[in-house]
């Protein structure tokens, strides 16, 4: 499975080395071209705003809305949660817009009140190592958004389909096991494409 990560902002060599540790090939994302060659595709975290006006100015917006549309799994992690919700908190415009999901910025509160835990994960034997920074939260899940994992009572990993979000950054230990969950929801989806 090749799987491309979104190189405009985040931690992208991260996000690239759990893809390589989980048994995928990883390709870093500069040019809307790319997508084509794709099994799947990362959306960093980073912030979402820059995230937002990089990927207008680089046309992204349109090309990953289509990538989306063949039932190619995205997975956000972090600002790109953000990126993928129907809606955002306090705010009228969204990016992507493509995940039944209503978000909130930086729930978390600030930098310094960063934190890791382990995370029981639905569909994962074992807990996962979650690092949450500067996180935002998914306040709201459509019907057919299957929660994944919560953390104190609030939705912080989630799936639609073929559509991967959480609120933490999975890339930055060594447990890959959320980067293995997705490369499964891309094979699903290439056998599903027939290919």
């Amino acid at each position: 499975m090749k799987i491309g990560v979104l190189a405009l902002q985040g931690a992208v060599t991260e996000h690239m080395r759990s893809i390589e540790a989980a048994g995928g090939e990883a390709v870093a994302v500069k040019l809307t071209e790319q997508l084509e060659d794709l099994d799947g595709i990362i959306i960093p975290g980073g912030e979402s705003t820059t995230i937002g006006k990089l990927m207008r100015k680089y046309g992204f917006i349109e090309a990953l809305q289509q990538f989306s549309k063949q039932g190619k799994p995205l997975f956000g992690t972090c600002a790109g949660l953000i990126v993928l919700a129907k809606q955002i908190e306090g705010q009228e415009e969204t990016h992507l817009g493509i995940m039944d999901i209503t978000v909130a910025r930086n729930a978390f509160g600030r930098q310094r009140e960063s934190f890791e835990t382990d995370l029981p994960v639905k569909g994962i034997d074992e807990p996962i190592r979650a690092v949450f920074i500067r996180a935002p939260l998914i306040k709201e899940a459509a019907p057919g958004v299957d929660v994944l994992s919560t953390y104190n009572g609030e939705i912080v990993t989630a799936r639609q389909g073929h559509l991967l979000a959480c609120s933490y950054h999975p890339e930055l230990t060594d447990d890959y096991r959320l980067h293995a969950y997705f490369l499964n929801m891309a094979q699903e989806a290439a056998a599903a494409a027939g290919k």
